[in-house]
């Protein structure tokens, strides 16, 4: 069964978020979220974006960063994930060889 994609309003992403419509907007601005649509009037998130902006939020209130800070550590936490994750996997791998 396919779960159906979530799509917010900026008004419901907004409320959803617990931010203001100028944070938002900022966040997108600094290309944390990339909503469907030209235009905040016309955008539509995701609920992956609702998670990431949350996190976002958390890390700037927590850290006291910018939202160029939160941009850079967003970025550097999925490549940690991902090397971890590939890091996993190649010891996968490297167990099988080595039995």
């Amino acid at each position: 069964m396919n779960n159906p994609i979530i799509e917010l309003t900026l008004t419901e992403f907004c409320e959803a978020a617990a931010l203001a419509d100028v944070h938002v907007i900022e966040i997108v601005e600094h290309g944390i979220l990339e909503p469907h649509g030209a235009a905040p009037t016309d955008w539509r998130f995701t609920d992956y974006e609702l998670v990431l902006a949350k996190r976002a939020a958390k890390l700037r209130h927590d850290l006291e960063l910018e939202w160029e800070g939160v941009a850079l550590a967003l970025d550097l936490l999925e490549e940690v994930q991902q090397l971890r994750s590939e890091n996993r996997m190649l010891k996968q791998r490297l167990g099988r060889l080595v039995e």
